[in-house]
């Protein structure tokens, strides 16, 4: 499983229903529709470094592969999660979300499960 390097994601699927969900400020509704973060994934064994970049702000979270660790959201909620990696996939679980993010081709792809809401988010590396 190699997810190092830049992201840009370039595909969004329901993510308004998404941040709806999860209670997201609507200024961050509105704010986050406009733009497409640039993801910049560094991975050394199972220590990984996850930074979100927009025009507006960046996000750096550092977790390890099967290690709880506290994580905090681009409008600074914080909740904790734990990533493991499955079949080359890694699977975090929080108490509101499920998240699979693999690679397909070229493609990295993430899949956020809230409640009855599935947001698909689809990156190239570039």
């Amino acid at each position: 499983m190699d997810f190092n390097g830049t992201w840009k994601i370039y595909s969004e699927e329901n993510l308004e229903e998404f941040l709806k969900v999860m209670g997201a400020p609507e200024m961050m509704l509105k704010m986050r529709k406009e733009m497409k973060p640039v993801i910049v994934i560094e991975q050394n064994g199972k220590d990984f470094t996850f930074t979100m970049k927009t025009p507006v702000c960046s996000r750096a979270h550092s977790f390890t592969i099967g290690k709880e660790t506290e994580f905090t959201t681009m409008d600074g909620r914080k909740f904790k999660c734990t990533v493991r990696e499955e079949n080359g996939k890694l699977i975090s679980e929080a108490e509101k979300f499920t998240s699979v993010r693999e690679i397909q081709g070229d493609d990295m792809v993430e899949t956020i499960t809230a409640g009855s809401v599935t947001f698909t988010s689809r990156s190239k590396r570039v």
